[in-house]
């Protein structure tokens, strides 16, 4: 077996594990530090929306031996210095785009581009968009977005809890938020191929933390009845069981995404892959880290204001704190416990280990008392 696969079943067992409940904080200020680093860009820079959404027209050249430099120069001068963005078809073809270009501005630029690649006007292949279209699909993006929301919410009180129910929500939010945040920090086009990305991601985003919620239900059941662990503790053991599933599952998905991305829109130069491998790419880690970090210690934050959660947590310490106290008190007691306690001080914070035995187990049984015979 791998060492990740071993890993993976020391995780499931509980043998080993990492504490994200008890160091929630920590994520919370990263979270939150993140969304605001989103939120001013997208405050300062604003998102670059295409001429699906603002209007504009496309032309598209045939294969010619003029250089795209050339060709930009010459859209930015008959359109009266509109934003210019040129994207390179292959041999020789170019398609350039120019916002918020009306029929009358339009004219004189497939003029001047047939003027340029010596050809007809009519070889200029023009498309007008007005941005009512884009509104339209903007309207209809946002409708979709809120019913999704909804029937997730109502999904997850049904099949969980309400407080499950609010911890996901948050963490699409969340996800949303900086995925949003980088298209305004890169400065990438936002289309209609974008829209689709981000309603994409939230299923992606939301497979991770039910696949936890769903171990959590089952190992919280009956959880008053017991007084070993408390709340977190068994939420935190939960997520380290599908800490390795998750991560398979991100990296997984990531690759072909980051293909796109990377080879596609960077080094082949198809710059129309861009606006939905990027949204897909950052909604991806981010749904990882929402679903890890964020999602299962708000649950345990929340139970953890529920009174039993509370007198369960006050059950635990008590028992915990007479077992300290039991133990310094018979110093037999204590040495034969050393070996459990060396294993419990190796394991991680929130790790359920083994049950120690009562030092009483080994009394009677002809242990030497240090008289000599």
């Amino acid at each position: 077996m791998s060492r990740l696969g071993t890993l993976g079943a020391r995780l499931y067992r509980g043998e080993v594990g990492y504490d994200f409940v008890g160091k929630r904080k920590l994520w919370y200020g990263i979270s939150i530090l993140i969304t605001i680093t989103a939120i001013v860009g997208l405050a300062v820079r604003g998102l670059n929306m295409g001429i699906e959404f603002s209007g504009g027209a496309v032309f598209t050249t045939p294969n010619s031996k003029v250089s795209a430099s050339d060709l930009r120069q010459t859209a930015e001068d008959a359109s009266g210095g509109h934003t210019v963005v040129v994207q390179e078809l292959g041999r020789g073809g170019v398609r350039i785009q120019i916002s918020e270009l009306g029929t009358k501005e339009a004219l004189p630029v497939q003029e001047g581009l047939a003027k340029e690649l010596g050809v007809k006007t009519s070889k200029i292949d023009t498309q007008l968009v007005g941005p009512s279209w884009g509104e339209q699909i903007a309207s209809k993006a946002w409708q979709g977005l809120a019913i999704f929301m909804v029937l997730v919410v109502i999904y997850l009180a049904i099949a969980f809890e309400w407080r499950m129910a609010l911890a996901a929500l948050i963490a699409l939010i969340h996800d949303l938020t900086i995925t949003v945040g980088v298209y305004a920090l890169v400065g990438f086009e936002v289309t209609p191929g974008t829209v689709i990305g981000l309603l994409t991601i939230l299923g992606y985003s939301l497979y991770d933390t039910v696949v936890v919620f769903d171990g959590l239900k089952e190992a919280s059941k009956d959880i008053t009845k017991q007084t070993r662990f408390t709340y977190g503790e068994i939420a935190n053991r939960s997520l380290n069981s599908t800490l390795v599933r998750s991560i398979n599952t991100t990296v997984v998905a990531l690759l072909p995404v980051g293909a796109l991305l990377f080879i596609g829109g960077g080094l082949l130069g198809a710059g129309m892959l861009n606006d939905i491998s990027l949204a897909l790419f950052v909604g991806l880690a981010a749904g990882a880290y929402s679903s890890i970090f964020i999602a299962t210690p708000l649950v345990a934050d929340f139970k953890g204001r529920d009174p039993r959660m509370k007198a369960l947590a006050k059950r635990v310490k008590a028992k915990r704190a007479a077992a300290a106290k039991a133990e310094t008190a018979d110093p037999a007691a204590e040495e034969d416990d050393a070996p459990a306690l060396e294993d419990a001080a190796a394991a991680p914070s929130g790790v359920v280990g083994q049950r120690r035995q009562p030092a009483s187990r080994n009394r009677g049984r002809g242990r030497p008392s240090g008289k000599r015979r």
